[in-house]
């Protein structure tokens, strides 16, 4: 007859905590743990912030919680309190609903938990720290550079969500640019309107009724991202105006360069995300250390002056894709060639 490994009746319940995968070895508890609530992973941008936050975390020994809500607002709630449950310290927040996310923070900091506001501004709440690019900066780089080669004509805004505070922040900026133009009567906006969930379906949609309402005249689209931008430019591809009419966009995303290697795009605003996820993690780190923050500035959410990082956007463009996002290796020169004809490609 085998005999037990068990001794006594509290041996015996470790280890069959062992067998059942439920026994953490003490080092482990204690290891601080840091949670990421992203709002959707859902496309190129997002899954590249969560990677390289999680690479950066890892680098400093820290153990990341991450969550995806699949763009569920009440989902990101539940897995937010789910995260506390588990221990973290600290939570960075990249929010579906800005306006909403409030109810986070709240049961965050009602368990002493500090949280920094990814991305998107948590408004009206008491959010530790901001991480983010200057969206007053990427709004206005977009409309110059479209005033610019189309200084008149019809122009069409397309925004991004009605729910994302940062998306009004980029079309006051732009329009800020465009008003005296518009003043002028060198610039018409024929069509504006924010999009819902940023969907690419509805920017295709909305440039559509715009191109039928103008009959084609449309000298440019100020997109505020690139998903927008690539429904619009489906759009104008199919009433052959693709190339004839100047597009903006952010995050350059791999369709976009591509687009604006062949033309048919006119710009994207590139933000290098690992370096904003990178910070993010460090300054995560630094929080659940009860360290202070290095922020190099404030903005106000409407609650409180949140300490802040902004870092700087750059604006690509066909000159300059080799020396912007492929130098960094956020996209590479043979994804991009792979689908460009020969006498396209980026050499």
């Amino acid at each position: 007859m085998t005999k037990s490994p068990c001794r006594s009746t509290v041996l015996c319940a470790i280890f069959a905590a062992i067998l059942n995968g439920q026994f953490v070895l003490a080092q482990d508890t204690n290891k601080l743990k840091i949670g990421f609530s992203i709002e959707d992973t859902k496309g190129e941008r997002w899954q590249t912030d969560l990677n390289s936050f999680e690479m950066r975390a890892k680098q400093l020994g820290v153990e990341v919680i991450s969550r995806d809500a699949g763009g569920d607002a009440d989902r990101q709630f539940q897995q937010v309190k789910d995260m506390i449950k588990a221990g973290i310290k600290v939570l960075v927040l990249m929010p579906r609903d800005t306006t909403k996310a409030s109810r986070m923070v709240d049961a965050a900091k009602s368990a002493n938990i500090q949280v920094i506001s990814y991305d998107r501004l948590v408004m009206n709440s008491d959010v530790d720290l901001y991480v983010s690019f200057d969206r007053v900066e990427i709004g206005r780089m977009q409309a110059e550079y479209l005033a610019k080669h189309a200084p008149r004509g019809n122009y069409v805004l397309i925004a991004g969500s009605p729910r994302d505070e940062g998306a009004k922040a980029l079309h006051d900026a732009q329009m800020s640019v465009l008003q005296p133009y518009i003043d002028r009567g060198d610039i018409k906006v024929i069509a504006d309107a924010y999009t819902k969930d940023w969907l690419p379906s509805e920017a295709y949609l909305f440039m559509l009724k715009a191109i039928d309402s103008t009959h084609g005249q449309i000298a440019a689209v100020v997109a505020s991202n690139d998903g927008l931008a690539g429904g619009a430019i489906q759009a104008l591809r199919e009433h052959n105006l693709a190339g004839k009419v100047a597009v903006s966009g952010q995050d350059a995303d791999l369709a976009a360069v591509i687009c604006i290697a062949q033309g048919v795009q006119s710009m994207t605003v590139y933000k290098p995300i690992v370096n904003e996820a990178a910070r993010a993690a460090e300054e995560a780190v630094r929080l659940a250390k009860g360290e202070k923050a290095h922020a190099d500035g404030t903005i106000s959410n409407g609650w409180i002056k949140v300490p802040t990082i902004m870092l700087k956007p750059v604006a690509v463009t066909k000159d300059n894709i080799k020396t912007t996002v492929v130098k960094d290796g956020f996209q590479t020169l043979k994804s991009i060639n792979q689908a460009l004809p020969a006498d396209q490609q980026i050499k």
